[in-house]
């Protein structure tokens, strides 16, 4: 609107100013030597009009004439650049759905027609990776890192490329580097900071830590967490070396993450040392109610040093009183009452505790039953069995990080390198692990679980039995349900021993054996009454010895001995010289 009547107000101005010089009498008369002009004013002025605007437009025509040459450059400059453009974006997109031929001649095209296009280069490095040709992706990248502008875009593709080489030192100096240029890089300080935890460089770590706060990478939370975390991993690694530092590094660690299981496991330990049993056991049970684990319960067993099974029993019971029944971790505390209960004997309550969990056990509980059954009855049978179920139970929670379970507490994933990854729950990947490999389920097992525990009772004193007629045999033990038949005696020596036995009258000398004897021997492998058994066939008194088809045999006539060649043997020659210290006198006549 303004600019309307701006052009209005003009064009009135120019009306006005028109009108102005028409209304204007006289002549104008230019005079130069001998020539002379006359004019009115208004012709004047528009002669003086028409001259401009020829004087103008010989200028535009002649400044064109002298531009042209560059705007055609230019133009072309432009064209071509676009072109370049062109064959970039559609070059990416072609990485990006994994087509490499269209990728290289895109590559190809764009180095051609913009060669000192940043994104030219990496269409190239990025063009020569998928392809897997690394030499040329990495002397692409060093181009890029030479440059001011893509000297960072250049690093990171060196480091990929030291990454896939396995090459470790020069990645962590190409990510030290990138530091150096920018200490917000999320890449680079994620590298180093790896690096450092896998070295073992814990101050290392912790200015990088800080260095990252103060960039902005992460937050105040996770900035005392991951300090808390590299604080206990240092004072693990010197627990055995610098008690003083360790304590002290532990102690600020389970301020800034009290819920760190290895940190309060490891500072109530400290502080037990110290007879700070209270301040230990808050500590503890801190830890316990964020995330109840079988350490913190041992830990709090022992935090007073020289309890008594029982005593400690107790106190595993209260703090698994702290942890509700609907809590997933409600049954750690079960599980470490039970371990408690198995140390004091009270075998009766690790029994009652376990029983919720036996019918569909995991490793640790089935581990648990079988240790019961060894310690409170000694039957080794059911112990095996437990055994044999614990290998294919379900996992019990473990310390897991990007798929790989681990028998212990890491600051750093081996998988990933990332800091505080592990976590205490129950392993769902496959990759290699610290679980071994499981088996299926047996019917001995089965069998063994079933049947009744033994009772250990002592044999009252019997009558004595009636002596038979025949000569009394030796006691033998009592039969077993994998134990094979006794075969009859066909020797001579059997016969003459036993002559009122007649083939008419069949004796059966093993029940007979087993009423003699004062006392029955536990039978390693009991029957049950719901497995049937087959009718055990009868063993040969010889049984022939069969070589199987790839059996060498026994070489009958020994191994040639070149020493023995020489003197002889005595079933050769009966007065033969004897070999060593006999052969050695014989031949000095001795």
């Amino acid at each position: 609107m303004l600019r309307i009547v701006l052009f209005l107000v003009l064009i009135a101005l120019a009306a006005a100013g028109a009108a102005w010089v028409a209304d204007q009498p006289g002549d104008l008369v230019l005079t130069a030597g001998s020539f002379r002009a006359s004019t009115t004013l208004p012709r004047f002025v528009f002669l003086l009009g028409v001259f401009a605007a020829a004087v103008v437009l010989v200028w535009s025509i002649v400044t064109m004439i002298w531009r042209a040459p560059g705007r055609l450059r230019r133009r072309r400059h432009e064209k071509r650049h676009a072109r370049g453009r062109h064959a970039i974006t559609h070059g990416l997109l072609a990485i990006g759905h994994g087509d490499t031929a269209l990728a290289r001649r895109h590559a190809d095209t764009a180095r051609r027609l913009a060669a000192n296009d940043p994104l030219a280069l990496l269409l190239h490095a990025q063009s020569a990776q998928l392809e897997g040709n690394r030499d040329e992706a990495q002397r692409v990248f060093r181009v890029m890192a030479e440059r001011e502008d893509t000297r960072l875009l250049g690093l990171r593709g060196l480091f990929i490329e030291a990454q896939r080489a396995d090459d470790a030192v020069g990645a962590v100096m190409i990510a030290e580097e990138a530091i150096k240029l920018s200490p917000s890089s999320t890449w680079a300080s994620h590298a180093v900071l790896g690096f450092r935890c896998a070295r073992g460089d814990w101050s290392g770590a912790l200015a990088i830590l800080d260095s990252n706060l103060s960039a902005g990478l992460i937050d105040k939370a996770a900035y005392r967490r991951q300090r808390g975390v590299l604080l206990t991993a240092r004072a693990l690694e010197l627990e055995t070396m610098d008690r003083d530092v360790a304590r002290e590094s532990v102690m600020e660690a389970i301020k800034l993450a009290p819920t760190l299981v290895p940190a309060a496991v490891l500072a109530a330990k400290f502080e037990s040392e110290a007879h700070q049993v209270r301040r230990s056991m808050k500590l503890v049970e801190a830890a316990w109610l964020a995330n109840p684990h079988p350490d913190l319960a041992d830990a709090y067993a022992h935090v007073k040093l020289g309890d008594s099974a029982r005593q400690r029993l107790q106190r595993v019971e209260t703090l698994a009183a702290k942890t509700p029944a609907d809590k997933v971790g409600h049954v750690e505390g079960q599980l470490a009452i039970a371990r408690a209960a198995i140390d004091a004997s009270e075998f009766a309550r690790a029994r009652a505790v376990l029983a919720p969990y036996v019918n569909d056990p995991t490793q640790r509980v089935a581990l648990l039953m079988a240790e019961l059954e060894r310690t409170e009855h000694g039957d080794g049978g059911r112990a095996r069995a437990w055994t044999l179920r614990a290998v294919r139970a379900r996992h019990d929670p473990a310390w897991t990080a990007d798929g790989y379970v681990s028998d212990r507490w890491r600051p750093v994933s081996p998988v990933t390198g990332r800091l505080d990854a592990f976590q205490w729950q129950t392993p769902v990947a496959s990759l290699p692990s610290d679980k071994g490999a499981t088996i299926e389920s047996s019917a001995f097992e089965e069998a063994m679980l079933a049947a009744p525990p033994p009772k250990r009772v002592t044999a009252a004193p019997s009558e004595p039995p009636v002596e038979p007629p025949m000569a009394a045999a030796d006691p033998v033990p009592a039969a077993q349900d994998n134990s094979p038949p006794e075969a009859k005696e066909t020797t001579a020596e059997a016969a003459k021993e036993e002559p009122a036995v007649t083939p008419a009258e069949p004796v059966n000398p093993a029940p007979e054996a087993a009423e003699s004897s004062p006392e029955a021997a536990t039978p390693v492998f009991r029957t049950r009454a719901d497995l049937g058994k087959p009718a055990p066939a009868p063993i040969q008194a010889v049984i022939p010895i069969v070589r199987a088809p790839d059996d060498p045999g026994i070489d009958d006539e020994g191994p040639s001995d070149e020493f023995a060649e020489q003197i002889g043997t005595p079933r050769t020659h009966a007065k033969a010289q004897a070999g060593g210290w006999r052969g050695f006198w014989s031949r000095w006549g001795a």
